[in-house]
Formats: C-alpha cells, sequence, structure tokens
C-alpha cells in the first residue's frame, strides 16, 4: 500500500484514474455476479505479483569464491568515509542472493543482492523475475542499496522468457545508450513503445528507489477498459532488468588519477558493482475481468478462478461446449460471459462459426460436433438422413427420430420426408414406405420399374359382350392334331410381366416331344407371348406355377417378341403324366411317316383327364 500511494503521488491523475479501478473492498458475494445472478466484470486482488517468486542473476558476488567490496557513505559530518566488506555464497552470513530481492523487505534491515565487483564496462549483469504466470502491471519498482546505476533497461516477457520485449529505459545518455531520445513523448500511434528517461539521475531521489508506471503517458490510459493495446502493453509473465552502466564517467566517480597503479585499480574494482534490495511488482492476477482470485491448481501451476463459463490459465477463452458466442475481455457494461451450445442434448462437443454468428444478428454462433440419437444440424435440432421426426416424442428425446424404413426396390432412396415419414416412391409405388404397387399398376418384377401401369385392355371387364368367345377346345387329343403342329412341348409357368401391350410369360420348358425345322424352340427358359386382350379375355387361361402342353404352328420367327407367340393355332392344355407314353407313340409313328392326312379322322383319341384351356 505504501508503494501504491508512492506512484499515485509521483504520477498524479493519470495513475490514480487507473488504480482507482481495482478497487480493494471486499465484497460480500462472488464479486463475478450480482445480487440477481447476472454475470459482471470481475477483477482479482492488487498484490506484489514479485513477493516470494524465483529471481535469476547473471552475476552474484561470492559465487565464484569470497570477494571484497567497498561502498562510500557520508557520515554526519558530511563526508565521504568508505566500508568494506565480504561477499561468499559459501556462508550464509557472507552471501548475497538474488532471492533476497523479493523477501519481506525490511527498510531498517536491507538484505541486498551484490553483482560480483568489476571494471569491465562491457559486461552487462542481468536480474530475471518469474511472476508464473500472466499479470497485468501497474508498476515495477527497484531499491537499491548503493548508488543508483546511470544507464539500466526493463524488459518484459509475455511467453514466459521465450522472447522479450522493451520496457522502459534509464540513463542520463539515452540517444548514446539506447539510440533513443530522452524523456520523448508517447501519443496512440506508439503507446506501446518503451521510453528512455534520466529523471532518475537528475530529479532529487526518493530514497534509493526507482519506479516505472506503465501507464504514464499513455493517452489510452484514461479509457483501459477499451483499449486492447494497452491491456496488450501491460501483460507481463517475467521481468528483465539489464544494467548497462554504473557511473556515465568511471574515472571521475572514483577520482581515479592517470597512471594510477595496479593497487589504485584493485582499490576501484572493489567499489565497481551493482545491488539491489527489493524488486516490486504492482499488478493483478490477469484473469481478463472473468475472475476474482488466482490459486494453485493440483499440478502446482498458478490460474485464475475462472467465472462466466470461462476456462484457461488466465480466463482467456471459453470452456468446452461453450462456444455460442465468441470469447471477449469483460467490461463494466458486458461481461461478455461464455455461453453453452444448443445441441438439444444430442451432442456433447460443439464450435464457434463466426460467419453463422453474423448472420444470427450476433446472437448464435455455435456448431454441435457429432450429433448423436441419429439427428443432425448444426443444432442437431433434425434428423440425419434416413430418418424422420417422431411427433410423440420431443426433439431432445433419445428416440425422437425413426428409422425411415424405405422399400429397397419400391423407393427412389432411404431418405424420407422428416415430417410425415413419407419415403419417395417410384411411379406405381404406394405405401407410407414404398413397399406395394398402387391401385391400376401390377408388379413387374423389374427392380428399376417394380411397378407397371395396367392398361385397361389387360383389366378383366364385367361386360362378356366386350370379349369375343373364345374358340372351343377339342376335349380329345388324336395322331392327327400332334401331326399338324410343328413343334410339342411341356412346359412350366414362373413368371409373367407387361411389355408393350403383350403379356410375357416366363416358361421352363422341360420336354420336347416334337420340333420342326426352323423352330426355335429348346429347352430351358422360354418366353410365351399373349396379346393383352387375350389376357384380359382369359383365352387362353395361363397361372403361375402350372405346367402345360403347348402345341402350334411356327410362330416362334418373331424378332420383337423372341420365343413363342400364341396365336389361333396354338393349343395349351393341362399338363397330366398320363399323357407321356400316348405323346412318346405319336412321336414314333410320326417319325415312320404314318402321320394320317388332314381329311382323315383319327383313332383312339387321347381324353383329356383335366378341363383343357381355352385357345386362342
Amino acid at each position: 500500500m505504501r508503494i501504491l500511494l508512492l506512484l499515485c503521488w509521483l504520477f498524479g491523475p493519470i495513475g490514480a484514474a487507473y488504480f482507482s479501478q481495482f478497487s480493494l473492498k471486499t465484497p460480500d458475494q462472488d464479486p463475478c455476479y450480482d445480487s440477481n445472478g447476472r454475470a459482471v466484470r470481475c477483477v482479482s486482488d492488487f498484490i506484489n505479483a514479485a513477493f516470494g517468486k524465483p529471481v535469476i542473476a547473471s552475476n552474484t558476488c561470492g559465487l565464484n569464491g569470497p570477494s571484497r567490496y567497498c561502498t562510500l557513505k557520508e557520515d554526519v559530518k558530511g563526508r565521504l568515509v568508505e566500508e568494506c566488506g565480504m561477499c561468499d555464497a559459501s556462508k550464509e552470513a557472507l552471501s548475497h542472493p538474488a532471492s533476497l530481492l523479493t523477501d519481506l523487505n525490511n527498510p531498517n534491515n536491507l538484505t541486498c543482492w551484490l553483482s560480483e565487483p568489476s571494471v569491465d564496462d562491457s559486461r552487462n549483469v542481468t536480474l530475471t523475475l518469474s511472476l508464473g504466470k500472466k499479470f497485468e502491471l501497474t508498476y515495477v519498482s527497484m531499491q537499491f542499496c548503493n548508488r543508483r546505476p546511470d544507464s539500466m533497461a526493463l524488459y518484459k516477457s509475455m511467453d514466459f522468457g521465450k522472447t522479450w520485449i522493451p520496457f522502459q529505459f534509464y540513463s542520463s545518455q539515452c540517444r548514446k545508450m539506447y539510440g533513443k531520445a530522452s524523456n520523448a513523448e508517447i501519443g496512440k500511434h506508439n503507446e506501446q513503445e518503451a521510453l528512455c528517461t534520466d529523471a532518475h539521475s537528475v530529479s532529487p531521489a526518493v530514497g534509493n528507489r526507482v519506479a516505472f508506471a506503465t501507464l504514464e503517458g499513455r493517452p489510452s490510459s484514461f479509457d483501459f477498459e477499451h483499449s486492447p493495446v494497452l491491456q496488450d502493453w501491460i501483460t507481463a509473465t517475467d521481468i528483465r532488468v539489464v544494467f548497462n552502466r554504473l557511473s556515465p564517467d568511471q574515472t571521475e566517480l572514483y577520482g581515479l588519477s592517470d597512471g594510477g597503479n595496479d593497487t589504485d585499480l584493485d582499490a576501484i574494482k572493489e567499489r565497481y558493482f551493482y545491488s539491489m534490495a527489493e524488486v516490486a511488482v504492482g499488478g493483478r492476477c490477469k484473469c481478463n475481468g472473468h475472475g476474482s482470485r488466482c490459486n494453485f491448481d493440483k499440478m502446482g501451476k498458478y490460474m485464475c478462478d475462472c467465472k462466466h463459463n470461462t476456462a484457461g490459465q488466465d480466463c482467456e477463452k471459453c470452456k468446452p461446449f461453450h462456444f455460442d458466442r465468441p470469447w471477449g475481455r469483460a467490461t463494466a457494461d458486458n461481461a461478455h460471459e461464455c455461453v453453452p451450445c444448443n445441441c438439444n442434448l444430442h451432442a456433447r462437443r460443439c464450435r464457434f462459426n463466426m460467419e453463422l454468428y453474423k448472420l444470427s444478428g450476433y446472437k448464435s454462433g455455435g456448431v454441435c460436433i457429432n450429433c448423436r440419437h441419429n439427428t443432425a444440424g448444426r443444432n442437431c435440432h433434425y434428423c440425419k438422413d434416413g430418418y424422420y421426426r417422431d411427433p410423440t416424442k420431443p426433439i431432445t428425446h433419445r428416440k425422437a427420430c425413426k428409422s425411415c424404413g424405405c422399400h429397397p426396390v419400391g423407393s427412389m432412396g432411404r431418405h424420407c420426408n422428416q415430417t410425415t415419414g413419407q419415403c419417395p416412391c417410384k411411379p406405381g409405388v404406394t405405401g407410407l414406405t414404398c413397399n406395394r404397387c398402387a391401385k391400376g399398376y401390377q408388379q413387374s418384377r423389374s427392380p428399376i420399374a417394380p411397378c407397371v401401369r395396367m392398361p385397361v385392355s389387360l383389366t378383366p371387364s364385367r361386360d362378356k359382350n366386350e370379349c369375343p368367345k373364345c374358340r372351343v377346345v377339342p376335349k380329345r387329343m388324336n395322331q392327327r392334331k400332334f401331326c399338324r403342329r410343328d413343334y410339342a412341348i411341356q412346359a412350366q409357368v414362373i413368371g409373367r410381366e407387361l411389355v408393350d401391350g403383350w403379356v410375357k410369360y416366363r416358361i421352363a420348358v422341360m420336354t420336347i416331344f416334337k420340333r420342326e425345322a426352323g423352330v426355335r424352340i429348346r429347352r430351358g427358359e422360354q418366353s410365351l407371348w399373349v396379346p393383352s386382350r387375350n389376357f384380359s379375355c382369359k383365352c387362353p387361361r395361363v397361372r403361375l406355377g402350372k405346367s402345360y402342353l403347348i402345341l402350334g404352328r411356327d410362330d416362334t420367327t418373331d424378332a420383337n417378341r423372341p420365343g413363342i407367340v400364341v396365336n389361333n393355332r396354338t393349343l395349351m392344355l393341362d399338363w397330366s403324366a398320363e399323357w407321356m407314353p400316348r405323346l412318346r407313340r405319336f412321336v414314333r409313328r410320326q417319325r415312320k411317316g404314318q402321320c394320317p392326312s388332314e381329311k382323315k379322322k383319327g383313332a383312339n383319341p387321347i381324353k383329356n383327364k383335366k378341363k383343357p384351356m381355352s385357345p386362342v
């Protein structure tokens, strides 16, 4: 608190304006939420971020063996009095390690770090302080045990020492030492530029302390909350102090005259060293307005206690599944609380999409990943292909989507209407899953067109006058009828389809009793063509799965309808096993030339045991 008040006095209204936002008042409730539970900006406590933190020195007195050092001090009469001592890292009482810089400081009994005495101006000495995580720094204060160095530089790191950025330069000869103008002004165009000042050497010393206020002279400091440039400028994970020169003129400082001997040089060397009593870094644990304190996690890592559904060491991102809005630093106007994605309980992960966020009017940009339970969409709000909504269940239900179950042959795909579940059916197919032929259509056994339209002539008519009288099939079969036909076969009907106004039957020829030259009939599967009108009038009546004795003239030469074409000379009779010996006898007689003439009536007719089909 003493340092904070000192800096407010040193840096005037600019420092006071910045410090005013870091109130140390202890809240009665979680400061990240108001009394109504609404998210509000919150900040962590203002602390000395350097206290107890490790400091690494590139050079320490007595580290390589005992060394003698001397200091010049004024006595009560104003005379310079030299006081000398020993430093030895092997002895605790004589050691001056860098860890003394961040311990509990006692103004009445300073514990000092000392560098190894040396007159080598080219050797820089560095002190590196690690803060352990990102802090937003208000000041860096250094208290020296002896004379303040003439030229030194402050650097900061934002990536734990991987890279370093100049923070502030001190020198009585800024242009010579650092190539910068002394006490230059900073504008909004270069607010992240390190300045060089000689104030530490020309102004009266306040004790032996040098303090650097990070926002002094920065124009946007009055609007720090809305200045990402300054927010980045005061952020640091490590601080480094580089001592470049103790005095602008070593000879003048110690009174070394020309022609000095080695003894004089050794005496001056004992006085030429850097010393420091304390390094203090005032600031707050960087939580981006989403955390009011920092703690050590289970791994011993210093982290913010993040609120507002944020995560990370500095609350710099949204926690998993809270990506419906982009992450933002909390401000007094907007806490920028991270919002969970709306996945209707069907997904565990999501991502943010800026384009969708803009299209939604800056309301929602979350996109769900790997929707489960057969759902799809950026919010898992509809059913994926092959499924449709069950209206009896809410969209959040595990079984809100039902399988379409579209028939693999009757439907045009496996997708169905998301609302009704109706599958897209092929022409002539109907049903919710496209599993049956529509009225006026019949099955064709074709996977491309499983149902074909049944023409009017193919539909059996109830008016008998529309069909001509079918020719009466003789009830007797004799040698003359057998001889007058060009072929005689036994066949079984195994299939049926409609082709270009004809009914095409698939028959399996099992036995060929007679086949004249030029007749294209063979054993195995053949086609039997019946005109659609004959089929509708049942002339002949052909049933699937039945076996028939088929006799006809040379009707197998139609190139458009390969197979047997039924005409008025075709006979189809129900097959009977009793016919086999008689038909073989007819075959033998025909081979012997015993076929009767067409005018002679045959004897010994074969009676058909079953009623024959009506021929064409």
